[in-house]
């Protein structure tokens, strides 16, 4: 949802702030004031193409802003989640150089395009408008229908991933049986060298430790007994704390304080005790083996050619051993193999029919209630007996895709008994934006697009038809945040917030667009405009009128 908008140096724009309602909030002005470029501010905001010429004459950069609540994180941060709080910004350069921040970091237009677009329904201009894309009326479909298509559509994509998994599955031990006779020679080359030192898991540390040993045997054994014969040899260390002790004990009968020296050199002499002990066994357990020794640093070697070729860790070596083993096993095993694999798919793709078949017979039961729903919205619209058909059309195994076996698509019968055709090939945009703002009622809360923004959904409307397409409005505005460019007073009375785009000279002499949000009291002057041109008195009783029986409606 769109909570802010600030739009500088763009076309006629010099400085602008859009802060749309929850519901509706309606733009009126006289053709040529500005409408469009607020437009355009938001479509830069959705990723859409920048254009230097948008820049203001004069300036050297056009900035928009825009603050979103309940929208996407970017991709490339965390996938599906939800951000309480988006701020983007797009500056675009006279020279044409674009550059985008979202939450004050930089980022590539892509990344916006994915952080807002998704958001936001820009109805009447084909760049964004998913009804022109057929690939979304599946999931516009899905959505209304609920958890009558939700649960046939999660088996279905359970059943499709394992099939697919099944099918490279098999292609792989297809791969195997026919590799070349080089790649199995090499396989199997790797496979014997490493089953002929045949590494165990940490042997190689624990080796490195026990050789250190074995290599220093002597030096460590001396080590050891020189440290027993400096603690507990004659005139060793013990001998010296003993005679200390004695002599503090023979005086501490003058001064208790060296007898508590005394007592802490005994306790001493228990440690070092202890310790020329040690020494002395560790002494004795070292044992000098040069048999033992020239296997341990054969055995080494070994290893270590291992970790040449297949390293640089162990790891590696015993991941070259399964993939080497994994590829003799395919080709020896292949018939069995493939067998098998093949068995797997079949399975898969037995599966795989049968919730197709339970997928498309969910939809098939609920398209035409979606359609008949839209097109009675479209009958409140007054479009001449206009119908939605809502095509379900089975695809080749080949086209098949996660979501789903038959192509759904919206199509557009402008009357009783003539053709239904695809909605891309309406050619007028209010025509299109009427059957959007259609669908969009009739899906309500289940709609995944948050913001509608309406700019040719009046074109050509007049009479009780722009009584039908305001109350329309009004209904969609209770599930959606709607903003709507109009020129029917009938809309614009059910806005909850009233902007009115206006052209004026700016200080310089240039003409600039000006966007001001209307005080209750302001209203019914625009109105009158919008009813005869001009604010006369009876243009004007006749809209506060309009506005007071809306009031008392709500």
């Amino acid at each position: 949802m769109i909570d802010e908008i600030q739009v500088e140096n763009l076309a006629l724009i010099r400085e602008a702030t859009l802060e749309p309602s929850r519901g509706l909030t309606v733009l009126t002005g006289e053709t040529g004031a500005g409408k469009t470029a607020l437009l355009s501010a938001l479509k830069l905001l959705m990723g859409a193409r920048a254009d230097k010429e948008a820049v203001r004459d004069g300036e050297g950069a056009l900035v928009v802003s825009g603050r979103f609540f309940g929208a996407p994180v970017s991709a490339g941060v965390q996938d599906d989640v939800i951000a309480d709080e988006l701020v983007v910004t797009r500056r675009v350069a006279s020279d044409g150089r674009s550059r985008v921040g979202i939450d004050g970091r930089m980022a590539s237009v892509g990344e916006l395009a994915r952080a807002v677009a998704p958001t936001i329904d820009l109805c009447g201009q084909h760049e964004h408008q998913r009804l022109m894309k057929p690939a979304a009326h599946v999931r516009m479909l899905d959505a209304w229908a609920g958890e009558a298509v939700a649960k046939a559509l999660a088996e279905y994509e359970q059943a499709f991933a394992q099939a697919v998994a099944a099918q490279a599955a098999l292609a792989h031990v297809r791969e195997a049986g026919a590799s070349s006779s080089a790649k199995l020679d090499e396989a199997r080359f790797v496979l014997q060298r490493i089953d002929a030192v045949d590494p165990q898991e940490g042997e190689y540390d624990r080796l490195a430790a026990d050789l250190a040993k074995v290599e220093h045997a002597e030096s460590l054994a001396t080590a050891a007994n020189a440290a027993h014969a400096a603690l507990a040899g004659e005139d060793g260390a013990l001998d010296a704390l003993g005679a200390a002790a004695s002599a503090l004990d023979g005086a501490a009968r003058h001064d208790a304080k060296l007898g508590e020296y005394a007592d802490a050199l005994r306790e001493a002499g228990y440690v070092l005790e202890d310790i020329a002990r040690e020494a002395r066994d560790y002494r004795d357990s070292v044992e000098f083996d040069p048999e033992t020794l020239a296997q341990q640093q054969e055995r080494m070697a070994a290893l270590q050619g291992l970790l040449r070729a297949y390293g640089p860790r162990m790891e590696d070596v015993l991941q070259h051993r399964e993939e080497a083993a994994d590829l003799v096993s395919l080709v020896d095993d292949a018939v069995e193999r493939e067998r098998a694999a093949q068995k797997a798919a079949d399975q898969a793709e037995c599966a795989l029919k049968e919730a197709s078949s339970a997928l498309d017979a969910a939809r098939a039961a609920a398209a035409p209630c979606f359609a008949d729903a839209v097109t009675q919205q479209m009958g409140r619209l007054e479009m001449g007996g206009a119908q939605l058909v809502c095509s379900i059309q089975a695809l080749d195994r080949s086209a098949w895709t996660k979501t789903g076996p038959s192509a759904v698509e919206f199509l557009f019968r402008p009357g009783a008994g003539m053709q239904a055709r695809p909605l891309a090939r309406i050619a007028s945009g209010g025509e299109v934006s009427r059957v959007m703002l259609a669908i969009k009622v009739v899906l309500g809360e289940s709609d995944e697009v948050d913001t509608l923004v309406f700019d040719e959904v009046d074109a050509g409307v007049g009479g009780s038809t722009a009584v039908a397409l305001a109350d329309v409005l009004a209904d969609l505005a209770r599930t959606h945040q709607v903003i709507v460019v109009t020129h029917l007073a009938q809309v614009a009375v059910r806005g909850r917030v009233h902007y009115v785009v206006r052209k004026v000279e700016g200080a310089d002499g240039m003409p600039e667009t000006d966007l001001r949000r209307l005080a209750d009291d302001e209203r019914p002057a625009e109105v009158a405009r919008m009813l005869s041109g001009d604010a006369t008195e009876a243009s004007l009783a006749h809209a506060r009128e309009m506005i007071e029986a809306v009031q008392e409606r709500s």
